[in-house]
């Protein structure tokens, strides 16, 4: 994933506005990304969209999303 030009980034509903532990998720057109919002140029994880869904799925799962 080179630049941010290709990625629409979205902040986690979960993230606080304090400045804290931010997450924001990136839809590119065959990937899902996730990158730390105060590091906007930093490393990025990217995963495949089923990939994406079936993590998606299991933290709705479980909860851990929960703080």
């Amino acid at each position: 994933m080179e630049g941010n030009s290709a990625v629409t980034w979205r902040k986690s509903s979960y993230s606080g506005n304090n400045g804290g532990q931010c997450v924001e998720v990136g839809n590119a057109a065959h990937l899902i990304a996730v990158r730390d919002s105060k590091d906007p140029e930093g490393p990025r994880l990217a995963l495949g969209r089923e990939t994406w869904e079936a993590f998606a799925a299991k933290v709705k799962k479980t909860g851990i999303h929960q703080a």
